[in-house]
């Protein structure tokens, strides 16, 4: 049987349907915070799944690039999103993809982080550092809960004081409105800026 860090383990759930992670469209607090940061900028959404996520970010004047490992979630994507956006997903690792260092000014997180293994954590943290700007924010919904086996991983205080400091700050913690059924109260929404 494949493992999460495998590409196969996520292809087979997309070929199956059995993607009870996807919502099937954009998550109210993005609408939100897309509705206060009118700045655009460079924005990269890792692990995107079928990239409803993508259209959202682009309408509010972003400039936007979404990555998938399984090509099954990519070809749903770009199915979704059609033939002028559809170009904007990327089939690749996130963590050995060929972006070029300091690109991003925002990364999107929605099911990446609770999705990848626990011993991937730190890489996932240090790409973080690679890939955006100083200054440059790292946002999203992050999965909080009781230990279990994942997926999905769930983030809880302590790796939160393991992996970010001293090179996030968290500059917003907040519990989701409304969260996805699937997470309940462990969703929450958190902004972590680089530090210079």
């Amino acid at each position: 049987m494949s493992h999460p860090s495998d590409p196969q383990f996520w292809n087979d759930r997309y070929t199956a349907g059995t993607t009870p992670w996807d919502l099937g469209g954009v998550p109210p607090r993005l609408a939100q915070f897309l509705t206060e940061h009118r700045t655009g900028g460079r924005v990269l959404i890792p692990g995107c799944g079928t990239g409803y996520e993508v259209a959202v970010f682009h309408q509010a004047g972003f400039d936007v690039t979404a990555l998938d490992f399984a090509p099954a979630a990519v070809a749903r994507a770009r199915a979704n999103l059609g033939p002028d956006l559809g170009t904007r997903v990327l089939l690749g690792d996130f963590f050995q993809h060929p972006f070029a260092p300091q690109s991003f000014d925002f990364v999107y997180e929605r099911t990446f982080f609770c999705a990848i293994p626990p011993s991937l954590r730190a890489a996932y943290v240090q790409r973080m550092i690679e890939l955006l700007r100083p200054a440059g924010v790292l946002v999203g919904l992050f999965y909080h809960g009781d230990e279990r086996d994942g997926p999905p991983y769930q983030l809880n205080e302590s790796d939160h004081a393991t992996f970010f400091p001293p090179h996030f700050a968290l500059t917003l913690d907040e519990a989701v409105a409304q969260p996805f059924p699937l997470f309940g109260a462990n969703e929450r929404w958190r902004e972590y800026r680089r530090r210079p």
